[in-house]
């Protein structure tokens, strides 16, 4: 077993559940594809990993996403309950070193991915900051529930408020670049994903003709 995990949180991929920020903008069948693609950039990101990996779907586990990988699917009544559960499977399990990432953000990589299991190995807990003020990635070298309870989720000061909260605690903590999501269509159309994807964009200009 590998010490270090890495678990990839995943929306099943459903009509009308997925990007509704972006659905309001571009519809439901635009929010899908975008997702979709968004989902193939994380399993490329992720497909070179040396550190195990586990992949944990919203609802159900769909079988053709991420072939013979460790599947599961998430649970708890929030977001932070759900990392938080997760965190805890992982450490039961005997990893030293886990973090979690999402399925939508265009720019992540295996560079950003490694550069957080390197930062685990002197600190206890590693951040990718979102430009929206929450966080992309979040990594633990050992469990710490307080990150995960009572904090503002999708809120701007989710990121400020959990940072601040570790360094009363005297946890060390290091952060990686600072990468966008997409949420609404400005965002989308400001990344090089969807500059650089004419069939994407083919398809959302044909959705909205």
């Amino acid at each position: 077993m590998n010490k270090a995990l890495v678990i990839v949180f995943v929306k099943n991929i459903k009509l009308g559940t997925v990007k509704t920020r972006l659905a309001k903008t571009i519809g439901d069948y635009g929010a899908f594809e975008v997702y979709t693609e968004l989902v193939k950039v994380t399993e490329k990101a992720t497909q070179k990993l040396s550190a195990d990996k586990r992949i944990y779907f919203s609802t159900k586990i769909e079988e053709n996403l991420w072939p013979n990988h460790h599947k599961k699917v998430q649970y708890g009544k929030d977001l932070g309950e759900r990392m938080l559960n997760a965190f805890k499977d992982g450490f039961n399990d005997g990893y030293k070193n886990i973090l979690i990432i999402g399925s939508d953000l265009p720019d992540i990589s295996e560079h950003h991915i490694n550069k957080a299991i390197e930062a685990l190995n002197s600190n206890d807990a590693v951040f990718g900051p979102a430009e929206d003020g929450g966080y992309y990635l979040v990594g633990l070298s050992q469990l710490i529930p307080s990150v995960f309870i009572n904090k503002p989720w999708s809120q701007a000061t989710l990121l400020t408020e959990t940072l601040q909260e570790l360094k009363e605690n005297n946890f060390k903590v290091s952060t990686l670049t600072t990468l966008n999501d997409i949420d609404t269509f400005e965002d989308l159309k400001a990344s090089a994903f969807y500059k650089n994807n004419k069939v994407l964009q083919e398809k959302i200009q044909q959705l909205n003709d």
